[in-house]
């Protein structure tokens, strides 16, 4: 059998991953603090029939050698932690990070990451976010509190009716040494990993932490005209695999029709 017909079936098979990475990037365009993620493909082994460098008989040096290709495999599939558009909204619990870092909220007992800022108040005042997940280090607004502000450098400051300061904290955001080592747990968050390092923490503005706008929210980095684009390239290589194996099946059928 052709070793082209099983060659071109590795290479729509991972044009189809391709396919289901480009289809959730897509389905999340309007996802606050989504990252993109980019399918990353190696070659497979190759069939060696003659050696580069081997010598012939006669003494010359092969130059180049007979290596055949198997096909393709995936090898990653690689969150991409670009800055998103921001979009104003005037929520005074809408936050954004300006630059490098994550906001760290407790899922139960378990910390995770997110770049969503969408917080809200549950009925205690507790800040969480969209999943009712508390943001940290803990802030509860105060009783009495008409309005929560917080500066570039995370501090968060509830005032009074009358402007009286009722509490005050300083938000801390992380950081890791491979932000794409993370891992994706969904609902915006993701998980420290070995690969991504052990999160460090620090104060917006400082050391190469980012800095916080209130009233803004992150957008997803995801662009429409890009990941159409990649769709084109996506369909037609899977178009070329399968003509290669309508060619390889018309050749043998040609050798088939030899004896005829």
């Amino acid at each position: 059998m052709m070793r082209s017909l099983y060659t071109a079936a590795t290479g729509m098979g991972a044009q189809q991953l391709n396919m289901d990475v480009i289809a959730n990037n897509l389905s999340n365009v309007n996802t606050t603090g989504f990252k993109k993620s980019r399918a990353d493909f190696e070659d497979l082994m190759y069939q060696t029939l003659r050696q580069p460098g081997a010598t012939q008989a006669a003494g010359q040096m092969i130059p180049t050698g007979v290596q055949v290709g198997l096909g393709v495999r995936s090898v990653a599939i690689q969150k991409l932690f670009s800055q998103g558009d921001y979009q104003r909204t005037e929520n005074q619990l809408d936050w954004a990070i300006e630059g490098n870092g994550f906001f760290k909220v407790l899922k139960g007992d378990q910390e995770v990451y997110t770049r969503s800022g969408a917080f809200k108040l549950d009925n205690t005042g507790v800040i969480v976010d969209s999943n009712g997940y508390v943001l940290q280090p803990q802030f509860t607004v105060p009783d009495g509190t008409t309005s929560v502000t917080v500066d570039s450098s995370g501090q968060i400051t509830a005032l009074g009716n009358d402007g009286t300061v009722l509490g005050q904290a300083q938000l801390t955001i992380y950081k890791f040494a491979n932000s794409a080592g993370l891992y994706a747990i969904g609902k915006n968050l993701f998980s420290a990993s070995p690969a991504s390092g052990a999160a460090t923490e620090g104060n917006p503005g400082t050391n190469e932490y980012g800095t916080i706008a209130q009233g803004f929210l992150e957008m997803s980095n995801v662009s429409v005209v890009d990941e159409m684009v990649n769709m084109i390239v996506a369909q037609r290589a899977y178009e070329a695999n399968s003509k290669s194996i309508q060619t390889a099946d018309s050749m043998l059928q040609m050798a088939n029709n030899v004896k005829r």
